[in-house]
Parts: structure tokens; sequence; C-alpha cells
């Protein structure tokens, strides 16, 4: 199934365990993917695409 959902840096950040701060840190630095959409001028990614994003992150293989 795939989730839809769209994320904002608070989100991506509860997720990954960062501040939303970090998570903005991240997209300035060109580490987050390119949003999927952007709402109200902000931009929010799709669950799903975060979720792969994570498995593809420097020492995502150590978290198991």
């Amino acid at each position: 199934m795939t989730d839809r959902r769209l994320w904002s840096y608070r989100e991506i950040a509860a997720h990954i365990g960062v501040r939303p701060d970090t998570v903005r840190s991240y997209r300035k630095h060109g580490l987050l993917p390119p949003p999927d959409a952007s709402e109200g001028g902000r931009p929010h990614w799709y669950a799903d695409t975060i979720r792969h994003w994570v498995t593809q992150r420097p020492g995502a293989a150590k978290k198991r």
C-alpha cells in the first residue's frame, strides 16, 4: 500500500528523531529529496518518499 500523506519538516523530524531545524538544514545542504508538493508555499514530502530516503541515508544499514 502506498502512503501519500504529506509530511512537513515537523513530521520528518519526528520520524527520524531530530529537530525540525535540522531537517531544514538537510534541505538547505541538498541532503533531502526534492519536495513532492507545496502547500501554502511550504515544502511537503510524501511519507513514502521520506521512508525511502531514510533507507538510503549514510549509516542506515547499521540501524538494524
